[in-house]
């Protein structure tokens, strides 16, 4: 009964692994490339073993010298309700429309106090 109960109600964390291209090293990259260029280019008969090579060619580079970091979906904390959730959503939604007009900030602020009331209502009745 303990394995059904952890398969069933235990949500796994998501994690993505993202590369972070604007840390990339050019210099060694563009060396790598310039060294593979020979092989990549005599190497293959058809079309699709010359595009097969370059797409190795470049996802290895890829993986030598773009830094990847992992991302981690953090979950909602525990005393979140339907009504702080759908708030938040509905503040994230104004947030964005604030620079169309001054009804829009005007809404902006109203929902954000509401969402905060919300919020310490969800946590102390936690």
């Amino acid at each position: 009964m303990e394995v059904e109960w952890e398969e069933h109600c235990c949500v796994p964390q998501v994690e993505k692994l993202v590369p972070m291209y604007h840390k990339t090293d050019v210099l060694g990259l563009q060396t790598h490339l310039r060294d593979k260029f020979g092989i990549w280019s005599s190497n293959g008969s058809s079309v699709e073993e010359i595009l097969n090579n370059f797409k190795d060619i470049v996802s290895k580079s890829i993986e030598l010298f773009v830094p990847h970091k992992i991302l981690k979906k953090t979950p909602d904390p525990e005393y979140y309700s339907k009504e702080v959730k759908r708030l938040e959503i509905t503040d994230k939604k104004a947030y964005y429309r604030r620079k169309l007009g001054m009804h829009h900030l005007e809404e902006l602020k109203q929902l954000s106090k509401q969402l905060l009331a919300a919020n310490k209502k969800a946590q102390s009745s936690f």
